[in-house]
């Protein structure tokens, strides 16, 4: 895996020596832009609309429009000058249940590794954190982008979650067609309950898979297998000797993530009369 961030946790005054590594990955399929008449890929160039010219990496500054087409400048060293300590050390702040935690503040998931010679003060903090049942909440800052963080434990893994600040999370005020009370009637929502009740179990991701994506797979190699038309190789491509085999590669590639179809959910047996319950 590809270390994202290398510093450290600081909790108290024990220091523990950390890389990164993002704990998740994107499975979507990704399409590109191709000019239908040739089937090349469509560039998206940098240029600028007063100069009407293809501006390069050196020539972009950062800019933040405080009104419309007006603009401050910030320098790239004025925005070094103010970063905390959060750039290099994910520093606990306190200690918390994690049922005390909505959801909703969630972000991204990572892994903290031992760095160098922390493999001592590493363990120390997972059995740590391991036999309280305790979860730190931190800050860190990932890329200039300044996080809450929750310091938890998977496995035999310190596993950092990215947080929302409070502010970032928008007021259920602002969801429209909320009811102000919630008004039920009892027998349907004693069936409701009784109908939770039937369909509930221990959780098991395994069970739970992303059926467009698979589609989407399918339909793919199908294409591919039957040698559509819609299949269209660049021009300039067309020359080289070293073509990449885009089949192989696919396959090499579904090889690799094992992605199998869903297996048919078996029936549940109606005990219970009929019925039916987020908010992000």
């Amino acid at each position: 895996m590809h270390t994202v961030w290398k510093g450290a946790i600081s909790f108290g005054l024990v220091h523990v020596p950390v890389k990164m590594y993002t704990a998740t990955e994107d499975k979507d399929i990704h399409f590109r832009s191709l000019h239908k008449e040739c089937g090349m890929p469509i560039n998206y160039a940098k240029t600028c609309r007063h100069c009407e010219k293809e501006i390069g990496p050196d020539e972009i500054v950062k800019g933040f429009e405080y009104e419309k087409d007006k603009f401050v400048i910030v320098k790239e060293e004025e925005l070094d000058s103010i970063k905390d300590e959060s750039a290099k050390t994910i520093k606990i702040l306190d200690f918390v249940d994690l049922q005390d935690i909505d959801p909703l503040y969630f972000q991204k998931a990572y892994y903290l590794s031992p760095d160098m010679a922390g493999a001592g003060a590493y363990s120390l903090l997972l059995e740590a954190i391991k036999q309280t049942g305790k979860i730190g909440i931190a800050k860190i800052s990932i890329r200039s982008k300044s996080s809450l963080a929750a310091i938890r434990v998977v496995g035999n893994c310190i596993c950092l979650e990215t947080m929302y600040f409070p502010d970032e999370i928008r007021s259920l005020t602002q969801v429209p067609n909320l009811p102000p009370v919630s008004v039920v009637n009892e027998k349907e929502l004693s069936m409701a309950k009784a109908l939770v009740e039937q369909l509930s179990e221990t959780f098991d991701p395994e069970k739970y898979t992303d059926d467009y994506r698979l589609a989407l797979t399918a339909l793919i190699e199908q294409k591919m297998a039957e040698e559509s038309i819609d299949i269209v190789s660049s021009p300039a491509a067309e020359g080289r000797s070293n073509v990449i085999d885009l089949l192989a590669t696919l396959q090499a590639s579904l090889d690799a993530t094992k992605m199998t179809p869903p297996a048919a959910a078996p029936k549940r047996k109606r005990t219970a009369k009929k019925a039916k319950d987020h908010v992000s």
